[in-house]
């Protein structure tokens, strides 16, 4: 509770610096040191919190566990490391640096909220303060036209999914009569309301569109591609993660009992975004439409944790969350870099910069899901929880040749870095402060990868 109270306030104390301060760079300065302070508050909340006595807030709307401030302080970290990979970047869109700061703090209380809540409005509002600012930063490069488009597609797109959202909270509420998600009727009843299993299949597809998953993923490639690069690293990570747990959340803890009802719609779902994110994505020439792409198959990935509704699902969504947006912080990081984002533009950059592709080959590989990298653990903890399971085997093995075919994509940077010859031209100089925050950006993608459960063991 504590840090949603300070990230509401650190996101007005930046607003109101931005009609004091006059240089950029202290903006960028202030909101890091911001940031710091809130991953310390997010530290505090989880020493202080008991684990066995999870804290209720405004009549059991909120209900703040173990989990949940494990993950806000994971998530809260990712921030302070993206921050410091692009901060500098940010800077370089516009002209409200202050209020693009604001917006990613108020960003962050929907994340806390959509990792807490136990009622159905509190998840609306969540997902409402998760993305209204992303629709400002998605049109927030106002000398792009591409940025404009991304932010009017990404809005009309997301308010009819708020439609659908709320239409299923009303048929879930007409069935049950309560809004507490751990509270529904149907849980105790042999005869489900046919009005029940209505609202959540609108549940079902407001939050598919939520979390790209096919086919409510169309909107994904224009606007991650629209959107300023800084921004769209964040919409593809911490979001993202943020909403899957919310998913995970309603589905395991509301509708688990009714697993048999909805688990082959969503295998469907599952099957056909993994399809669809990795057959575009080997066709594309832009690396970062790839990686939008890519992300709807990372996607596919962690729908995986939603469909086992078991322990193991909880520790792979947690997994995933962090090695998922550790490397495509450091990927997006990496990009920004480039003056080129086409594969031609990777041409010959081990010879040039040898430490940056030496950086990149590390968050490729973690996004492919080689061994040794957070990639590989995060894929092995959701199919193991999808076998564990014990009526998705076939869904793993198409999972698996799924994650053969994302090789090829990946490796085609790798090939354009050390194999093709080329002039890779950069937007600036790569300085040793960049490398050094690159470098314990690698060392998180390792450490993901080799030793699990140092992020595991506060849950």
């Amino acid at each position: 509770m504590k840090a949603i109270i300070a990230t509401t306030v650190f996101g007005i104390v930046l607003m109101f610096a931005g009609l004091v301060a006059k240089e950029k760079r202290s903006i960028s300065t202030l909101a890091i040191v911001l940031l710091v302070a809130l991953l310390g508050v997010n530290i505090w909340d989880l020493v202080t919190t008991p684990a066995t006595a999870p804290q209720s807030f405004f009549n059991n709307m909120l209900r703040i566990d173990r989990y949940a401030l494990w993950f806000n302080t994971l998530m809260t970290g990712c921030t302070v490391l993206y921050a410091l990979l692009v901060g500098k970047d940010i800077e370089k869109v516009g002209v409200h640096v202050a209020e693009y700061f604001a917006l990613i703090f108020f960003i962050l209380c929907g994340v806390y909220l959509l990792t807490s809540y136990n009622n159905m409005l509190m998840l609306f509002l969540g997902i409402e303060i998760l993305s209204i600012p992303q629709y400002i930063l998605a049109g927030s490069d106002k000398r792009n036209l591409k940025s404009s488009e991304a932010a009017l597609k990404y809005f009309l797109m997301g308010s009819f999914s708020t439609g659908i959202l709320l239409m299923g909270i009303t048929l879930l509420y007409g069935a049950t009569g309560t809004f507490n998600i751990v509270g529904f009727s149907f849980l105790q009843s042999d005869l489900v309301n046919p009005l029940a299993i209505a609202g959540i299949l609108f549940l079902m597809i407001a939050l598919g569109f939520k979390v790209s998953a096919a086919p409510m993923h169309t909107w994904t490639p224009d606007v991650y591609d629209g959107a300023p690069t800084p921004f769209t690293a964040y919409m593809a990570t911490v979001v993202k993660a943020s909403a899957f747990l919310a998913f995970m959340r309603l589905f395991s803890v509301s509708f688990g009992s009714l697993s048999s009802h909805w688990m082959m719609l969503l295998a469907i779902i599952t099957a056909a975004t993994l399809l669809v994110g990795n057959l575009t994505a080997v066709f594309q020439q832009s690396v970062k439409r790839m990686l939008a792409y890519s992300s709807i198959a990372q996607a596919g990935f962690m729908l995986f944790a939603v469909l086992a509704v078991n322990a193991t699902a909880w520790q792979g969504m947690l997994i995933y969350a962090v090695a998922y947006s550790v490397a495509t912080i450091g990927m997006f990081a990496v990009l920004l870099k480039m003056k080129d984002y086409t594969y031609d533009g990777f041409n010959g950059l081990a010879k040039k910069e040898p430490v940056l592709a030496f950086f990149t080959t590390i968050f490729i590989l973690s996004l492919a899901g080689i061994p040794l990298t957070g990639g590989f653990m995060a894929k092995y903890f959701v199919l193991l929880a999808a076998v564990e399971q014990g009526q998705l085997f076939w869904l793993v093995i198409f999972g698996l040749l799924m994650a053969a075919i994302s090789a090829y994509y990946y490796f085609r940077v790798i090939i354009a870095m050390y194999f093709k010859q080329g002039n890779a031209e950069l937007n600036e100089e790569v300085t040793g402060t960049d490398k050094f925050w690159l470098a314990v950006t690698c060392v998180l993608v390792v450490l993901i990868g080799t030793v699990p459960q140092l992020f595991l063991n506060n849950i």
